[in-house]
C-alpha cells in the first residue's frame, strides 16, 4: 500500500463532511506547528520606543502648538459670530427688512467661515493631518528601517507590536527587542 500525495488525498475524499469539517482545522494546526519550529520572533513596543525617541517629542509638541494656534483662530472667528448675533438681536427692531436680511446673510456667512476653518485644520485630510504627516512619517520610516535592520541581523522572521496586540496576554522580556531599536537609532 503506498502512502504517498494520491493516498491522502484518496482517504481525504471519502471523508464524511461532518468528519472533514473537524479534521482539516487539525490538519491545518498540525502543518503550522510544524513549521513554527522554524519561525523566529520578536516584539517591539512601539509607544515605548516613540517615547523614548526625543525627535517625536519635540514633532509632537510642534504639532501640539499648531493645533492650539489654529483653535484660538477658531474660537475667535466663532466669537464675532456670537457677538454679531448679540448685536443683531438687539438691533433688529430698529432695523428695516433689508438691513435685517444683509445682517442675518453676514452672521451666516461668518458662521460658515468658521466651519471651514473647522474644516481647513481639523478635517481628516486637514492641514494638521497633513502636517502631522509631514513630520512623523520620517520618524516612523526611520524605525521601520531600524526594526528591519536588527530582524535582518538577528534572523528574526516576525517583528510585532506588542502595544498594538490585544490579544497578546504574556511575552517573555528576551523577546522584546525595543531598547535594542532605540540603540539603533541612538536614543539610548
Amino acid at each position: 500500500m503506498q502512502f504517498g500525495t494520491n493516498y491522502v488525498i484518496t482517504f481525504y475524499e471519502n471523508i464524511p463532511i461532518n468528519m472533514k469539517r473537524i479534521l482539516l482545522p487539525l490538519f491545518l494546526l498540525i502543518a503550522l506547528a510544524a513549521q513554527a519550529k522554524d519561525v523566529s520572533v520578536a516584539f517591539v513596543d512601539m509607544q515605548y520606543i516613540l517615547k523614548n525617541l526625543p525627535q517625536y517629542e519635540a514633532a509632537q509638541e510642534q504639532l501640539q502648538l499648531i493645533s492650539k494656534k489654529w483653535q484660538r483662530e477658531i474660537d475667535a472667528a466663532a466669537q464675532e459670530v456670537q457677538v454679531m448675533t448679540a448685536n443683531y438681536q438687539t438691533e433688529q427692531i430698529f432695523m428695516s427688512e433689508s438691513m435685517r436680511k444683509q445682517k442675518e446673510k453676514e452672521i451666516l456667512d461668518k458662521e460658515q467661515q468658521v466651519l471651514e476653518l473647522r474644516r481647513k485644520y481639523f478635517a481628516d485630510n486637514g492641514e494638521l493631518f497633513k502636517k502631522r504627516e509631514a513630520l512623523l512619517k520620517p520618524i516612523q520610516d526611520e524605525i521601520y528601517t531600524a526594526i528591519q535592520e536588527v530582524a535582518n541581523e538577528k534572523r528574526y522572521d516576525i517583528v510585532k507590536d506588542r502595544s498594538a496586540d490585544p490579544s497578546l496576554i504574556y511575552m517573555s522580556n528576551k523577546l522584546d527587542i525595543s531598547d535594542v531599536i532605540l540603540n539603533k537609532l541612538g536614543a539610548k
